[in-house]
């Protein structure tokens, strides 16, 4: 299955919220540097991702969405479950 947009914000977010450099990103997120650094740019200028030094932080805004996408996938998740079986 392809990740959408979402898919890709919700897993930067993810990696980022103990603190990670852009090549952990880059390497758990499974995207390059220059896809990487469109998608950084939107999330820090909406502020879900926050960089200090060479570290990107989720911040709480960035968890409070992360906690709303996997509410809001939980019931997809389990449906695609069932159906590979």
């Amino acid at each position: 299955m392809r990740r959408n947009n979402l898919d890709i914000y919700a897993d930067i977010i993810q990696v980022a919220n103990g603190g990670a450099k852009k090549t952990k990103i880059v390497y758990s997120c499974n995207l390059n540097f220059k896809i990487l650094n469109k998608y950084m740019e939107i999330l820090i200028e909406k502020e879900f991702i926050k960089k200090t030094g060479k570290y990107y932080f989720s911040t709480p805004k960035g968890r409070a969405f992360l906690t709303q996408y996997k509410e809001f996938i939980a019931p997809l998740t389990k449906t695609a479950e069932l159906a590979s079986v």
